[in-house]
């Protein structure tokens, strides 16, 4: 089943459901990729970015830092 388009026609007030056609789907198709690759990078990002908390984190520790020390730098 293809992805459906709601039309509204504001003059007559008439809504209709309509499948997309050939050319619409290759561009909801191609708007979906780039979402996905836009998500994807996103998640990397995160990750990178928890990744590099966790090894500040570790290295105050490693630096001697308590527990409470740390929290009180980094406000974690």
């Amino acid at each position: 089943m293809k992805p459906i388009i709601r039309e509204h026609n504001f003059l007559t007030g008439e809504i209709s459901d309509k499948e997309l056609n050939s050319k619409q789907l290759k561009i909801w198709e191609a708007e979906q990729e780039k979402h996905l690759q836009i998500l994807s990078s996103l998640e990397e990002k995160s990750a990178t970015k928890e990744a590099a908390k966790k090894s500040a984190l570790d290295k105050l520790a490693a630096l001697g830092l308590s527990p409470e020390e740390i929290s009180a730098i980094t406000g974690a």
